[in-house]
């Protein structure tokens, strides 16, 4: 109080002399860039200095950029008012603005006057890049806002009002290559309505209620994101231009079949996952409830050559669907085909040809001819109710290196030792017809194996000989036993291992010395002791939690004293008398 008063009469001599100390500026400044991204800011600064070329403001509470002479702007080339409260948009400030090339006006309120700011938009003449997100605009106010940027090649729209795509309004912005149209309202397309942007390249449609898409004919396409909407069909024009999308994502919709893809030969990534697939199968049928909405669904006896065209697909996501069988010969024409994930669907059979007409899994998995190979090199199969593979199964996928089965119902074989069937192809085991094994046994390529929740109580003697995996899961595998034999074959290719949450007592853990082993994850069992095999691997990772260990046996630690990084302890009943292990 004392300090205040003492300096009370100094602050009124300097209100009565007229004195004004230069307030600050709490942005950011270099000679050309300048940013004032969130530092509370209500008024346009008009007091930043000359050559500024990229200015911030995002995240601030400027309501109006109207008016005023802004001197220092004239070389403004990038402008960011994002997360504003922006509603009126002046001529006069824009005219001052000549070499603006990008606006970012995302998260406003644009909806207001937005007439008058529309008008004032006429000025943006070398504008490229345009962020309109999150506004409000209905249809006729988008089309008012870009109806004289004819340089435009950016355009985003995403998180507003429209309801559909008029035709004509992008007549006025032909240069046009990348349009975000995510998270609206759309349910209707005109014919026409993207006719005039023949130089478009990415289009997001993705959260929308569109329900069909056919007559598709933009062949310059190269990205299509229709993610998140209610589309039952999609159809490409099978004109004689072929088309150049190369990613296309189609999932979550409803749609009952793989889509028409006519001259997609440039595609190489497809994501139909979180769909109604229920079958892959030539002549498959509609749901007998189900009524032809569209006309177009008509074609649909045609599945089995709408891959034919497909020869660039690398990726394929099939998961979330309804699909019952694995049927080899579809995937035939797919030949760069790297990534497949038919995961959570009803899959419970694999067939290697098709009966003509067929539609029901077959009871014995018809091995595929000797040419059948797939070139995928990995393949999620989780969340299936698959029994049984069988051996033609890894033969037909001879590249093969990752292959994911958790949250099925397999059991792994037993195999041979290395001194008896090593050089035999691995058909000593082999399960016959109707079989209730799966031969993972000289199955040279692969590398990482999950069989995670498979309901695996018992691995049998050389499981995975001649195999040289680098990974395998085996988690979540309740009273698993693992005698020593079963991974053997392993001791100089393994590298990560997972046994965590299997409920094993030390009876039930035998391994064998696994001298490449790095990861180890044995959380959730009942061990009091650690397996002896462990002691002579160089563990870089140990996850050991919720066990019943009392200490950490010597020698293990000293093996790893010089290779352990990290060891996850909690949850273990660790006794105050017997600690020492802390200090190695």
């Amino acid at each position: 109080g004392c300090l205040l008063l003492w300096l009370l009469p100094s602050i009124l001599r300097s209100q009565s002399s007229g004195e004004v100390r230069p307030r600050s500026t709490p942005c950011q400044q270099s000679p050309m860039k300048v940013s004032c991204k969130g530092v509370g800011l209500r008024k346009f600064p008009k007091e930043l200095g000359q050559g500024v070329k990229y200015l911030e403001l995002s995240n601030n509470f400027i309501q109006n950029l109207s008016g005023s002479y802004m001197p220092g702007f004239g070389q403004l080339e990038y402008l960011d008012m994002c997360f504003n409260q922006l509603e009126a948009v002046s001529a006069t400030t824009l005219a001052q603005l000549p070499q603006l090339r990008s606006l970012l006006l995302g998260s406003n309120h644009l909806d207001r006057n937005y007439v008058d700011n529309g008008r004032a938009f006429h000025l943006l003449g070398n504008i490229e890049v345009l962020d309109l997100s999150a506004n409000n605009l209905e249809n006729h106010m988008a089309g008012w806002y870009i109806s004289n940027l004819t340089r435009l090649r950016m355009l985003d729209l995403s998180g507003n009002k429209m309801t559909s795509l008029l035709a004509g309004i992008f007549w006025s912005t032909p240069q046009l290559r990348q349009l975000d149209l995510s998270n609206n309202y759309i349910i209707e397309i005109e014919e026409g309505a993207f006719e005039a942007l023949e130089e478009l390249e990415v289009v997001n449609l993705a959260l929308n209620s569109l329900h069909c898409i056919s007559g598709f004919s933009l062949t310059q396409l190269r990205v299509l994101n229709l993610s998140h909407n209610a589309l039952e069909l999609f159809v490409l024009e099978e004109g004689a231009e072929p088309y150049l999308l190369q990613v296309l994502d189609l999932s979550h919709n409803r749609l009952l079949y793989f889509p028409e893809l006519p001259k997609a030969h440039y595609l190489t990534h497809l994501n139909l996952s979180n769909n109604l697939i229920a079958s892959l199968l030539q002549g498959s049928h509609h749901p007998g409830e189900f009524v032809l909405r569209y006309k177009e669904m008509a074609r649909f006896n045609r599945t089995l050559h709408t891959t034919a065209g497909l020869t660039h697909v690398a990726d394929l996501d099939l998961s979330n669907n309804r699909l019952q069988l694995f049927p080899f010969t579809f995937f035939h024409s797919l030949g760069s085909l790297h990534s497949l994930s038919l995961a959570m669907n009803c899959l419970q059979d694999v067939a290697g040809e098709l009966l003509a007409g067929s539609t029901e899994p077959s009871d014995r998995s018809p091995a595929p001819p000797g040419r059948a190979a797939l070139s995928v090199r990995s393949l999620d199969l989780h969340g299936n109710a698959i029994h049984v593979l069988p051996r033609w199964f890894f033969d037909s996928l001879p590249q093969l290196e990752t292959i994911d089965l958790g949250s099925n119902s397999i059991q792994p074989c037993e195999s041979q030792g290395s001194d008896q069937g090593g050089n035999s192809g691995g058909d000593s085991h082999v399960p016959a017809p109707g079989g209730t094994c799966t031969p993972f046994y000289n199955v040279p390529r692969l590398k990482h194996l999950s069989l995670c929740k498979n309901n695996i109580t018992r691995l049998r003697p050389y499981a995975f000989n001649q195999t040289s995996l680098l990974s395998l899961d085996l988690s979540g595998n309740k009273d698993l036993l693992v005698p020593k034999e079963a991974l053997e074959g392993l001791e100089f290719s393994l590298q990560k291992l997972s046994l965590r949450g299997n409920q094993m007592d030390d009876s039930k853990a035998e391994l064998p010395c696994l001298d490449t082993l790095k990861v180890l994850d044995i959380s959730g069992n009942h061990l009091s002791l650690l397996p002896t095999g462990l002691f002579c691997s160089r563990l870089e990772s140990l996850d050991i939690r919720n066990n019943n260990l009392l200490t950490l046996e010597k020698p293990a630690l000293l093996s790893w004293s010089h290779s352990l990084k990290d060891v996850s302890i909690a949850g273990n009943p660790f006794s105050c008398c017997s600690l020492a292990w802390l200090d190695t």
